[in-house]
């Protein structure tokens, strides 16, 4: 039930030391875990940084990543084009990735983590608020306004590390290159 889940969410996300979890609820996995490990098959283990849709997100990354060195695009040749979602502008690379990161991606991957920590103080404000048990029967619409708020800083904060993550793969990239 959604209690027990809550609770059990609380009482991981409270514990400071190493917990191995095996669930097949994805949104559990992204609200509570750090990294995921996959089996790859052929006895491959890797460890995804993140909850399971992050594991998705770097998995598909990669295997465009790979198709691209396998068998090059039109895109990998001319230059891909970044849209940058904060400002709506877009950005080209050079081909096979290898220009620099422009002032605006190297500020944005500078203050992503600054905006993730905010936005994970105010999931917890907000959990701590809806563990109130009283609250609902005490002020319903606050309750909602509350639950609207927390999914909002959910969405937000999945949003600034999926950014967070395809910036750092393109550094990644680019000092590779």
């Amino acid at each position: 039930d959604l209690e027990t889940l809550d609770l059990l969410q609380e009482l991981i996300s409270a514990y400071e030391g190493t917990v191995l979890l095996v669930s097949h609820d994805r949104d559990f996995l992204d609200r509570t875990v750090t990294s995921v490990i996959h089996a790859e098959g052929d006895g491959k283990w890797v460890e995804y940084a993140g909850g399971y849709s992050d594991m998705k997100a770097q998995q598909k990354a990669a295997a465009i990543n790979d198709a691209e060195m396998v068998k090059p695009d039109r895109s990998a040749r001319s230059g891909a084009v970044i849209k940058d979602e904060q400002s709506g502008t877009k950005s080209a690379t050079k081909p096979g990735g290898g220009g620099k990161l422009s002032f605006k991606h190297k500020f944005r991957l500078e203050k992503l983590p600054e905006e993730m920590a905010a936005l994970a103080d105010d999931i917890a404000a907000c959990e701590v608020g809806l563990a109130d048990p009283d609250l609902f029967a005490r002020d319903p619409d606050g309750f909602h306004a509350l639950a609207a708020r927390l999914d909002k800083a959910r969405a937000q904060l999945a949003a600034a590390e999926d950014e967070w993550l395809e910036l750092e793969m393109m550094r990644e990239a680019n000092e590779q290159a």
